[in-house]
Order: structure tokens, then C-alpha cells, then sequence
């Protein structure tokens, strides 16, 4: 018997219109649609927290990259955690909670590749964050392509965010000294006080963000971890060490631009120093995932971990707001939308 009652049909939002710069309302459109029918070996998906990320906004620009170009008319790209509604697959039952990429949609269908979550280990929106893709995107970007030693300063912008905030965490775990980069006195507050960073410099305060840096980072900078790029790791690389290494994560800084700016501009600085710098994907690592997971897990069980995140409520409809206002830098924690509610009986935390 199924937990709720179906609908015939949904909300769902598509992409309107391809943006040249900073996205509006009107290049999404909510509109109704059929609730999908599950074929054999597949399941009934019902959206309860929708993730929205910054490398949505590149799957909106007409540029073949990592990831498919979002059409003109398709659904949102994202990922869900949900209820499943109706199962023609042996591995899932009906009231399972699961993660799984179906958009920005109320239901969906997957083909047997859902991640089934414990909703007595966390919150299951955490399976959107700190215990999923970003938490697996701090996890391997720093310790596999930042490469941290014992007694490394590591630098992580962004730092409130879904990945910056783990990054630095975990920074901490390997004896390395963390410094955020983050905006405004709040979020560094955070940063600092909740998170345990050894120091946060504030972008938006004005004044020499490199003079700043240099500041908190007496030692200088052996890790960057950047998710921002632009100005603010122009300033990151002014002051980094011999044989640093540079994780570069993203660039939303950069994100809407109408132009791809190329670079580093500083490319004999990073030879003089032997700077490694090196780009990935969290899907590089995908053989290494349930090992990733379980550490993380366990790291926040234990409370080494902490996270914030950042819930939107009002239903999928609020999602081209939310994102919006995720790439001009609004969202403190990990930004979700509640599309429905959690069923009945989960463990509270």
C-alpha cells in the first residue's frame, strides 16, 4: 500500500530561456505535467528536498562541458532526496528514502540507480549535502587533488557553504592549520565559532583582500581549495607558498559572466613556486564512494563534523528564486528546497 496518495498530475519547472549573465525569473517556467508511470525496474520517486547547486548554472550555457546542456523546455537538473511511491524494482519498497538526481520536479522515475538513505543516521536532507555530493566534493577534492600534510595552512573560499564548510573540517582532522574565506561577519562568525576554523577573512569587508590574507596566513597558503575564483583567488595565489597545491572545485564568481574569462593570469608565478594545481569532478572518484561515505558518516555521528544548511520552503516552486539567489551568495549552509514533506515516523534529531 502506498504511503500517500498519488496525484495524476505535478509541478515541475524547465528552463525558459538560456541566460547570457545572472539568470532571472523568467528564464525558468513552473508548469504542471503528468505524474510519471514506473516501467519494469523502475520506481516512483517523490521529492522532498531538492539540492540546488552553482554547476546548475553552467548546464544552463549552450557549452558542451562534463554534463549534458539542459534544453530549452527540459526540467531543471538536481538532486532529490524523496519517498518512493511505487516500486517495479526488487532492491526498493514502497516508503523507502532514497537520493537520486530527477530535478526540479515533485515525482520522478529511476531506473534502479537511487541511493537508499538511513533515516536514523541523520536528518535525510543531509543526503543532498554534508552526506552526499558536496560532502564527497570536500572529501576527495581536498584530500586527493589538495594533497593537505600535517601543519599545512589550508585556504578554502566559500567557506560557509555546503563544500567549503567541510572542507575545512576536514582540514582540521589532518593537523592542518584552516582558514575561510566567506562573506560578511556572520558567516565568518560561523566559520570560526561553529565550524572551529582557525580563521576567517571576510571578502566583503573592502579594504587589500591580499593584505588580509596575508595576515591570516603568516605562513602562507600551502592548500587552496577554490570554489569561487575571480578577485578573491587572485588574492589566494599572491600569497602562496613553494609546492602549493590548488583544488579547484568551481568558479561561481564566474558563473554569470557572459564571457568565460581564461586563466590563470599568473602562470610564472606558478612556476617559480611549483604550484600543482589541479581541476576535478566528485564522479572521479565514484569506486571510492562508499568508503568516502562511511567516513564522513561517521565523522558526523561522532559530532566531528558539524553542518549548517539553509532550507527554502514553499514548494518547487520556489527554486528559480532559491537558485537565484544561491549564485549571488544569499544562502548560509547548504541551500535546499523543501518540495514536500518528510513522512510520518522518521526519527527526529
Amino acid at each position: 500500500m502506498a504511503p500517500a496518495t498519488i496525484p495524476k498530475t505535478q509541478r515541475r519547472v524547465v528552463l525558459a530561456n538560456r541566460p547570457a549573465g545572472e539568470p532571472s525569473g523568467q528564464d525558468f517556467r513552473v508548469e504542471d505535467g503528468p505524474v510519471p508511470e514506473p516501467g519494469p525496474g523502475q520506481i516512483l520517486v517523490r521529492a522532498i528536498y531538492l539540492s540546488l547547486d552553482p554547476y546548475m548554472r553552467g548546464r544552463m550555457r549552450d557549452v558542451v562541458s562534463y554534463a549534458p546542456v539542459v534544453q530549452i523546455g527540459e526540467v531543471m537538473p538536481g538532486g532529490i532526496v524523496g519517498e518512493v511511491m511505487k516500486s517495479n524494482h526488487p532492491n526498493y519498497a514502497v516508503g523507502d528514502i532514497v537520493e537520486e538526481r530527477l530535478g526540479w520536479q515533485e515525482y520522478g522515475v529511476s531506473s534502479g540507480t537511487a541511493r537508499k538513505i538511513d533515516p536514523t543516521l541523520a536528518p535525510i536532507s543531509t543526503a543532498n549535502g554534508i552526506l552526499g555530493m558536496p560532502g564527497l566534493t570536500a572529501y576527495f577534492g581536498l584530500l586527493e587533488a589538495g594533497q593537505p600534510k600535517p601543519g599545512d595552512t589550508v585556504v578554502v573560499s566559500a567557506a560557509s557553504g555546503a563544500v567549503g564548510q567541510v572542507v575545512g573540517q576536514i582540514a582540521k582532522l589532518a593537523g592542518c592549520r584552516a582558514v575561510g574565506i566567506a562573506g560578511g561577519p556572520k558567516k565568518c562568525a560561523f566559520v570560526k565559532d561553529e565550524l572551529g576554523f582557525d580563521a576567517c577573512v571576510d571578502y566583503k569587508a573592502g579594504g587589500d583582500l591580499t593584505a588580509a590574507l596575508k595576515a591570516a596566513c603568516p605562513d602562507s597558503i600551502d592548500v587552496y581549495f577554490d570554489n569561487v575564483g575571480g578577485p578573491v583567488t587572485d588574492a589566494v595565489f599572491a600569497n602562496l607558498n613553494f609546492w602549493a597545491r590548488v583544488a579547484i572545485c568551481g568558479s561561481i564568481s564566474q558563473y554569470n559572466t557572459a564571457e568565460t574569462e581564461f586563466g590563470p593570469r599568473t602562470p610564472g608565478f606558478f612556476v617559480g613556486r611549483r604550484v600543482t594545481t589541479r581541476g576535478f569532478i566528485v564522479s572521479d572518484f565514484l569506486t571510492r564512494f562508499p568508503f568516502a561515505m562511511a567516513r564522513l558518516g561517521g565523522w558526523v555521528r561522532s559530532g566531528k563534523l558539524k553542518y549548517r544548511e539553509d532550507i527554502v520552503d514553499g514548494g518547487i516552486s520556489k527554486a528559480p528564486e532559491a537558485f537565484i539567489g544561491l549564485l549571488k551568495g544569499d544562502n548560509f549552509g547548504k541551500r535546499q528546497v523543501r518540495v514536500g514533506p518528510e513522512p510520518a515516523g522518521l526519527p527526529k534529531f
